[in-house]
């Protein structure tokens, strides 16, 4: 792995989630309406640890979930003294064990343990200056696992490049409210996400574009139209994520 080419990496990170005048504030407002003082959030993905910081100046606790090492230190270094934040250096999948991380030197925002995602993104010219390596073997851990050690969290960010699907597969709970990253070029893992939450509960659904940190649907959808929504985007049409609360929350 080029040293030159993670440091830029990280550095990328830092500016994108860190860098931008008001965004934390902007961040704060949309988060409010998920998270409340004295609540417990995972971040399952937690990368640079942007929502870290936001949830907890709302007054959450956080549980970090990271499994690349380079963002562990970086959340260590930023939030390791913080009594509200617990760093948990692994990935989440539908079972325990260990899988290949396919890493992104220069993009670190697009590590990866689903090879098949890579293969689909690969097609899309957004993603054509952007090559994998493996990183090793990470292990592996369910949610459910989490929410045993930790509590139910109030909130649940997913945002693990083409895996959120497998993540949702180990939770065994309906929580109240969380989020996962769609790719209309992948579409699937998004629908398939929406598939498995309708398992376990009846949830309502809207949808926030790139990093823009607002609701796009002018009101909120059940599973039925919140797919039929996803399906009718454009391949081309920008990543964002979803969110799901629990009907009866």
């Amino acid at each position: 792995m080029s040293t030159t080419a993670r440091a830029f990496g990280i550095a990328r990170s830092l500016a994108m989630y860190y860098g931008v005048p008001l965004r934390a504030r902007r961040l704060r407002r949309f988060y409010a309406q998920f998270v409340a003082r004295g609540s417990l959030c995972f971040d399952v993905g937690a990368h640079a640890g942007n929502r870290v910081r936001c949830w907890r100046r709302l007054g959450a606790r956080v549980v970090a979930i990271e499994p690349q090492p380079d963002f562990v230190r970086l959340l260590k270094w930023l939030y390791g003294r913080n009594p509200g934040v617990e760093i948990v250096p692994v990935a989440l999948g539908r079972s325990a064990g260990t899988a290949e991380m396919l890493v992104s030197e220069r993009t670190p925002t697009v590590t990866t343990l689903s090879r098949e995602w890579v293969e689909d993104v690969q097609r899309d010219p957004r993603f054509a200056g952007v090559r994998w390596t493996s990183g090793g073997h990470v292990p592996l851990v369910t949610l459910q696992a989490l929410i045993e050690r930790y509590g139910v969290p109030e909130f649940i960010k997913i945002d693990v490049e083409g895996y959120e699907a497998e993540v949702l597969a180990g939770l065994e709970v309906a929580v109240r409210a969380l989020s996962f990253e769609y790719l209309p070029a992948t579409r699937q893992v998004a629908l398939d996400c929406i598939e498995r939450l309708g398992t376990l509960g009846r949830y309502r659904y809207n949808w926030s574009t790139g990093e823009s940190h607002a609701l796009a649907g002018p009101r909120w959808l059940d599973a039925t139209r919140m797919r039929a929504a996803l399906t009718a985007m454009p391949p081309t049409a920008p990543s964002g994520d979803i969110y799901a609360v629990r009907d009866n929350a």
